[in-house]
């Protein structure tokens, strides 16, 4: 029972980082890439660097959509299936 709970929060662990990940490692790219063109030309505007980000996270968010609700379909059917060996 015990080590069926904890196999079942490490499951939730690895989607959550899963999902996560693209969003997170696009954010920081672009932050990344924003900040050399910043120190590049000295320009210290804060909208330069928060619409880019905004606008690249948005379009990831779009373009996994399908990926991250099939694993998260697959993990909610899953959690439900296991319901009843948790009751007994």
């Amino acid at each position: 029972m015990e080590g069926q709970l904890m196999a079942l929060a490490i499951e939730s662990y690895k989607i959550t980082l899963l999902i996560s990940l693209p969003i997170l490692a696009t954010g920081l790219m672009i932050g990344l890439l924003i900040s050399i063109f910043q120190a590049t030309t000295q320009i210290n505007e804060m909208t330069l660097s928060f619409v880019p980000k905004i606008l690249g996270v948005i379009a990831v968010v779009i373009f996994t959509m399908p990926w991250m609700l099939n694993m998260l379909i697959d993990y909610t059917t899953n959690l439900i299936a296991l319901i009843p060996k948790f009751i007994d």
